[in-house]
């Protein structure tokens, strides 16, 4: 990688790549300075005194979280899956379920967690299966809606391999519904993108909703 990467992005792309995690917080510079002084102005707003003990140090660590939990914004799905495509014959689905993901809500800035169950059927190239969880996570560490995220990801799956189709579901809470508004604990979102054979065969249609809702069997 260039020398001339901004440590920032640099930290960003290793992270994607499992070589790192922490740094991805260091956001340096003039664009940290300005990031915590909005922080310590959120706290003054709220009626807080942000130079007390247990608030100093919070609009710095306030500016890292952020960051790092948005840090989907300087990860790009080619360096993710990098050269981990592969020439294969295999012509049955391919699946990789209960993925976990974090997210949060563009409307509200607050967390959304659940699950990805992620299908696709060949036509001559797969990918490294560790790949798929990495692609949901460029996608997830960003603002979202569940909507747009679901799309996204069987999108770029769809770009990458040129398969004969895609399918995903993602499960989700929204913290947005149970801490404020509605305020309801056990409601669910559920949203599902498909693509090619999972959107025009409805047989391969029923096989992949039926695995990506089935109930989990942990391997003992």
């Amino acid at each position: 990688m260039a020398a001339d990467t901004p440590r920032s992005l640099r930290s960003a792309r290793l992270d994607a790549t499992g070589d790192a995690f922490d740094d991805v917080a260091d956001i340096g510079g003039d664009r940290s300075l300005e990031f915590e002084n909005l922080v310590r102005r959120q706290l003054e707003l709220l009626g807080e005194e942000p130079g007390r003990d247990g608030l100093a140090k919070t609009p710095s660590r306030v500016a890292k979280s952020l960051t790092w939990l948005t840090r989907g914004y300087q990860m790009d799905v080619a360096d993710v899956v990098g050269d981990a495509v592969f020439e294969e014959e295999h012509e049955s689905m391919v699946m990789v379920r209960d993925i976990e993901l974090y997210s949060m809500c563009e409307h509200h800035m607050l967390p959304f967690f659940g699950k990805a169950h992620i299908a696709y059927i060949p036509d001559r190239k797969i990918v490294g299966l560790s790949k798929l969880p990495r692609v949901v996570e460029v996608f997830a560490r960003r603002l979202q809606v569940q909507e747009r995220l679901t799309e996204q990801i069987a999108g770029a799956i769809e770009d990458v391999l040129k398969p004969r189709g895609v399918g995903v579901v993602i499960e989700a809470y929204h913290l947005c519904m149970m801490m404020r508004g509605v305020e309801k604990q056990n409601s669910k979102t559920i949203t599902s993108a498909l693509r090619g054979a999972f959107r025009d065969d409805a047989k391969t249609r029923d096989e992949f909703l039926r695995l990506a809702h089935g109930p989990s069997n942990p391997l003992r």
